[in-house]
């Protein structure tokens, strides 16, 4: 799953592939605004059949954040 969304944020995002890790905030390490955040969020509802609540959106302080959550809504 981590591979697959590195692959995202540096294809769509133009984000440095050295710059992802785990551990990366979103905003503050890769610089990712709200508009790309929601850009985000619409490639992994498509690309891993998964609906992500607005709610959920606030959860997401770093890349392992994300994957997680991928995880959990795709082995439910």
């Amino acid at each position: 799953m981590f591979e697959n969304l590195k692959k995202f944020l540096v294809e769509k995002l133009s984000i440095k592939a050295d710059d992802i890790t785990m551990d990366a905030e979103l905003s503050a390490d890769l610089g990712i605004n709200s508009l790309e955040l929601a850009d985000l969020v619409y490639l992994c509802e498509e690309e891993f059949n998964v609906e992500i609540a607005d709610d959920d959106l606030h959860s997401f302080k770093t890349v392992g954040d994300v994957v997680r959550y991928l995880e959990s809504a795709t082995n439910n």
